[in-house]
């Protein structure tokens, strides 16, 4: 991915670029594995942190390899963000009131698109 002037990479990129050398992965990677498959590799604690990130987010899977842990790809980014937002929805009582905010702050191209989807899990049954 391109980086800014100064060489530094943009806000996210590096978790992208994490996401994409796991997806692109045969196998779950440890975060050395990682270091080594990025093209411009951050110091190994880094990428750890950016692991340990992803994996709270769920976008990625990690199970035990010996000392360290191994990490797959999950999720994509779609699956991801509806993830983040069933988490800011809240607890079951505000829930309505949150729903109902975000409703009434739509779009109207985008309330459309909601009624259509909604319409299309009443006719699946």
């Amino acid at each position: 991915m391109p980086t800014p002037a100064g060489g530094r990479r943009g806000k996210g990129d590096l978790e992208a670029e994490v996401l994409a050398v796991l997806s692109a992965a045969d196998a779950p990677l440890t975060p050395r594995d990682v270091v080594e498959r990025l093209r411009r590799a951050p110091a190994y604690t880094t990428v750890m942190t950016v692991l340990v990130r992803l994996h709270e987010k769920g976008s990625v899977r990690r199970v035990r390899a010996g000392r360290a842990y191994a990490y797959s790809f999950l999720r994509d980014d779609a699956s991801r963000r509806a993830a983040q937002m069933r988490h800011l929805l809240g607890e079951e009582d505000e829930r309505a009131r949150v729903l109902a905010r975000f409703v009434d702050e739509l779009s109207p191209a985008d309330e459309r698109l909601l009624l259509r989807l909604l319409g299309q899990d009443d006719e699946r049954g």
